[in-house]
């Protein structure tokens, strides 16, 4: 299998957006001067109302832009799918994904290039709004169905920290791992989509956290300091989709044999908790409890419905993982 550096012109960075015109022109005049830059990149416009298509028509970037927008929002998850299909269907052999309310660091794919022919699927270090380094370590327990952080410097004794969650505010994929793992659900339509998507991958492939920054968050969150993470501000949609993907999240789980009933719904009573903490400690508020009841009965219907199919992988499946990865 061919393994193009970062200076390659398979690199497309895939942006999914929707009504954040001013994040969206930050991350786009970052991504005009990046070095060694990338092939191209690809906009899904989630069915904005804000501005964001003049933006997308009058820019002027020194890379290939190509605006696929969508005619309904898909959310988070179908806006990545809709975008992985497009880069992938112009040629990407990686991708790396990101939402509209970050910037990237001029040298960022200089920064993964070391990483690209041992790792398929690489995530970079990210500062918060703040300019502090954001918190992004974490395992999925696959009994629970929840992850959950790991305490302490993971980059103390390596420069890579293996893990089994995905971030698509940052993902860096090759295209070959996307044809084999299928496209992220739609059906997630946001909030677990894709740490999902990164257990998929890890499946057969190893994921990679590596000691490299290369993303900043623009958008300042709501938050407090419990130590061991941050916990930010959410949403009553976010919170709904939380509570419901469990069952997407459990129908994969099944899947690969990984599934118990009763650990994951001491796992879903975990997850109901922390959004109520959620709620009272950042939010003040408990308006969001309606989303998280609608959401848990919303996850039954998942976990009942006899209809129920994955995600199709777009190439036939290969051997095990060509990339193993050590540790440096």
């Amino acid at each position: 299998m061919h393994v193009p550096d970062a200076a390659s012109p398979s690199v497309f960075i895939v942006v999914t957006t929707f009504n954040r015109v001013g994040h969206l022109r930050e991350l786009l005049a970052s991504i005009a001067v990046l070095d060694p830059a990338p092939a191209g990149v690809v906009v899904v416009d989630n069915a904005s109302t804000d501005g964001t298509a003049d933006l997308l028509a009058e820019l002027d970037l020194p890379v290939p832009l190509i605006v696929h927008r969508l005619p309904d929002n898909a959310g988070g998850a179908g806006g990545f799918a809709a975008g992985m299909a497009r880069a992938l269907a112009e040629g990407a052999e990686w991708l790396w994904l990101m939402d509209d309310d970050v910037v990237v660091f001029p040298d960022a794919l200089a920064s993964f290039a070391p990483w690209m022919p041992r790792y398929s699927c690489i995530h970079g270090r990210r500062y918060d709004s703040a300019g502090e380094p954001f918190f992004w370590q974490h395992i999925l327990n696959e009994a629970l169905g929840v992850h959950l952080p790991v305490r302490g410097d993971v980059f103390a004794r390596s420069r890579v920290f293996h893990t089994n969650v995905g971030c698509f505010e940052g993902m860096l994929v090759a295209a070959d791992v996307v044809r084999e793992t299928g496209l992220p659900d739609a059906r997630f339509f946001l909030n677990g989509d894709d740490l999902t998507y990164g257990w998929l991958i890890s499946q057969r492939h190893p994921v990679a956290y590596v000691d490299a920054f290369v993303l900043r968050k623009t958008r300042a969150q709501r938050q407090v300091d419990l130590r061991v993470r941050h916990l930010n501000d959410s949403s009553n949609l976010s919170r709904f989709c939380g509570m419901r993907n469990r069952g997407h999240l459990a129908r994969y789980l099944r899947l690969h044999g990984r599934h118990s009933a009763v650990a994951f719904g001491v796992g879903t009573f975990l997850s109901a908790a922390k959004e109520v903490l959620r709620l009272v400690a950042v939010e003040r508020s408990l308006s969001g409890l309606s989303a998280l009841w609608r959401g848990w009965r919303a996850a039954r219907v998942i976990l009942k419905d006899p209809d129920w199919q994955p995600e199709p992988p777009l190439a036939p499946l290969s051997g095990p993982s060509g990339r193993q990865g050590g540790t440096e």
